[in-house]
């Protein structure tokens, strides 16, 4: 966008603000009104409306499948939700959206502006990011550039398009309020994007736009008391999609870095008992064996205040900066070791992906669903979920903890978890939830 336009633009929105909608004249300065109309007409078709069926499991009031099958009550039902995609490659049919969109999908629909449906099917998914790639029969299909959102500053005018509500093509517009947005929620990786364009329901797994007509997002979270817009959305930048994207093309998976530490918060107050010269970032508490951290040299009581010239901190960033990143990538890593400053360059391991329920390690954890560790550097398990009035629930376990050790064993991935519960009635449970540790008995 030229300079003289972008002057018009903030010259019309500032009559706006003064005179009112009504009131705004044809012509401002001898030209004619500016209109997103021409952009919205190059962009909406690469946006398309997303429909999806499942089949979720029903619960017999009575907790007993006597009750269940005397009153006729169904083990399963089907149920309908609404989402919103962006297709990138019109080549190939490929579309990204949100994982939450898709998650445990039974059939896909897409629906094109000119209302055309077709099936999709999932090519890869992340949770982690909340991103997916779909995949439709590649006719008549118009793609969407995807731009750098590493160039996106506050205040760039963007534009989001989805499906709010079910209702189909929607086109709202705003600005960028802020960039590196974290700590939205309490699991994954985040570095959001976040816009007062409105959205909406539906509108997940959409576009967010710049004036150029690129793809700097995927519009993601909202933030609201009633689960409507107020004015504060997120979207995942096109970066990270786009990283993601090529993870799954490239090795049908998602193969995110790994650094091999155990990392502590270090805030003023923590860093002035050490005697340390900083106000923050990632106090490295332990090193593994041969990871990407020994090999570049870092030691136990280092500070790491920057990752890529990205500050850092406290350990959830570490932990962003990190996982947002593929194995075997190189990253700059600045520290604080004897009060003074280093510099290193670390290539990351790969972090294990598995998933596993809990019957299948503990009938203590029976009603607990796990997962390889996504927002340790070190590893550990994340509990990704956890019933309701379960065994796992009784004895205290949450969704969003992540177990580090078992019975004082360090454990860095599922399989390490599953040899340590072995032939043990009783394990006690080293969890991080947040920025505290707690132990619990799980017999």
């Amino acid at each position: 966008m030229s300079t003289k336009f972008r002057l018009l633009w903030a010259a019309v929105l500032l009559s706006m603000a003064a005179l009112g909608a009504a009131a705004l004249p044809d012509e401002l300065g001898g030209q004619p009104m500016p209109s997103l109309a021409p952009l919205v007409k190059k962009v909406a078709p690469a946006v398309v409306n997303i429909r999806v069926s499942q089949t979720i499991s029903t619960r017999s009031p009575f907790g007993d499948d006597t009750f269940r099958r005397f009153f006729g009550i169904p083990n399963e039902r089907k149920v309908a939700s609404a989402g919103s995609g962006v297709i990138v490659d019109a080549e190939n049919g490929y579309i990204l959206t949100n994982h939450h969109v898709v998650e445990n999908a039974d059939k896909i629909q897409i629906s094109l502006i000119n209302e055309v449906t077709l099936d999709a099917t999932v090519i890869g998914s992340d949770a982690a990011t909340d991103i997916a790639l779909i995949k439709v029969d590649p006719k008549n299909l118009v793609e969407l550039p995807i731009g750098n959102s590493d160039d996106v500053e506050v205040g760039d005018f963007v534009i989001a398009i989805g499906n709010p509500f079910g209702l189909g093509h929607t086109v709202t517009s705003g600005i960028v309020s802020a960039l590196g947005r974290t700590g939205i929620s309490s699991d994954g990786y985040e570095d959001f994007i976040q816009t007062d364009a409105s959205i909406n329901p539906g509108n997940s797994g959409g576009a967010l736009v710049n004036m150029n007509g690129e793809l700097i997002g995927i519009n993601s979270v909202i933030i609201s008391r009633t689960g409507n817009n107020v004015g504060i959305g997120f979207a995942v930048p096109s970066e990270i999609a786009q990283s993601i994207m090529r993870q799954i093309l490239d090795f049908g998976e998602v193969r995110r870095g790994l650094l091999g530490v155990t990392i502590t918060t270090i805030d003023e107050e923590s860093a002035k008992a050490l005697g340390a010269k900083v106000d923050s970032g990632a106090l490295v508490s332990n090193i593994e064996p041969g990871s990407a951290a020994e090999k570049a040299g870092l030691q136990v009581d280092d500070i790491i205040t920057r990752v890529d010239d990205k500050r850092i901190d406290n350990s959830r960033e570490l932990a962003n900066a990190i996982g947002l990143k593929g194995s075997g990538e190189e990253i700059g890593i600045e520290f604080v070791r004897d009060g003074k400053s280093h510099s290193v360059t670390a290539k990351l391991g790969q972090q294990s992906v598995s998933r596993s329920a809990g019957t299948e390690i503990h009938p203590g954890l029976a009603g607990a669903q796990f997962a390889a560790s996504s927002t340790s550097t070190v590893g550990g398990v994340d509990v990704t979920e956890v019933e309701p009035g379960s065994p796992a629930a009784q004895r205290g376990l949450r969704s969003g903890d992540v177990i580090i050790a078992v019975n004082r064993r360090s454990v860095q991935d599922l399989r390490e978890l599953r040899a340590v519960a072995q032939g043990n009635r009783i394990l006690f449970l080293l969890v991080r939830r947040g920025d505290r540790q707690l132990m619990l008995q799980i017999r």
